[in-house]
């Protein structure tokens, strides 16, 4: 079973990828969370675009990705979990936990430190907040969390059923998350102890600092909760507040070539405002 998934993982990717953009894209329609100003036709093409530059520059960078990295740290006993004798089920999940916090303090990182923030801050300057918005991420952004990624699951040994795993489910949840979507509320209360709902992940996308500055979790929603950065609900709730940066807010910002020079083009906010806005 193991081999067949690893033997198939584009075709996986590709198929859980495409499913889970089409189900969300759909349930936006059917069940929109917030009216949107700026409509599909702007920020899609832009924000599509950049999911294929993302994937290009990752295969051309790291051709076997995490997963192969994974197999060859098991073929060759490296990492933590290939030095102690577990059950195969625990190794996977060991690993995909360990992995998801990996991605909460990467996340943080990228929000603290000012230039690896220019490289975020692209993720945080879409005008709108909808399933496109989950695959918004600068190419070189993407890079280095692939090499961050890949260091994990070496000293780690993850096994690479987990590492796959992790990826599919990752970039599913992040869809999912940044969803225009409506929930119950009671739902959402439940959901959330699981897995980041699109209501708690909204509030990182305020405009408003302390509010950008909180939920930073994709998948799992405990780190936040744990170290002190989990915040319930926007100050001015859902419907009243402003997705994006301060920066950065014309439909001319929203074409790929502005998105791929945006790391280049100058704050206008001071450089003390700059570090965590997003």
């Amino acid at each position: 079973m193991t081999d067949t998934f690893l033997a198939n993982e584009p075709l996986i990717r590709a198929g859980f990828f495409l499913s889970v953009l089409a189900i969300m894209a759909l349930w936006e329609v059917f069940a929109a969370r917030r009216p949107q100003a700026i409509g599909r036709r702007v920020r899609w093409p832009g924000n599509l675009l950049i999911v294929l530059l993302d994937t290009l520059a990752v295969r051309a960078i790291f051709p076997f990705a995490a997963v192969g990295v994974a197999l060859v740290a098991s073929e060759n006993g490296w990492g933590l979990l290939n030095l102690v004798a577990l059950p195969g089920w625990l190794s996977v999940l060991l690993a995909i936990v360990v992995l998801d916090a990996a991605i909460y303090f990467q996340h943080r990182l990228f929000h603290a430190v000012p230039w690896l923030w220019r490289l975020h801050r692209m993720h945080h300057a879409d005008l709108e907040f909808d399933v496109t918005t989950g695959l918004r991420f600068h190419p070189v952004e993407i890079i280095l969390s692939m090499g961050i990624k890949v260091a994990v699951v070496l000293l780690l040994g993850a096994p690479a059923l987990a590492v796959l795993v992790f990826e599919v489910v990752l970039n599913a949840t992040s869809m999912f998350n940044h969803g225009n979507v409506r929930l119950p509320g009671w739902i959402d209360r439940w959901l959330r102890l699981l897995v980041v709902t699109p209501e708690m992940h909204r509030v990182h996308h305020s405009i408003i600092r302390r509010e950008t500055d909180s939920n930073f979790g994709f998948n799992l929603p405990w780190w936040d909760r744990l170290f002190g950065t989990y915040r319930n609900q926007p100050e001015k709730g859902h419907l009243g507040m402003t997705i994006g940066i301060e920066d950065f807010r014309t439909e001319r910002d929203l074409r790929l070539d502005q998105m791929l020079i945006q790391p280049l083009r100058k704050n206008v906010l001071s450089s003390g405002s700059k570090m965590g806005l997003g």
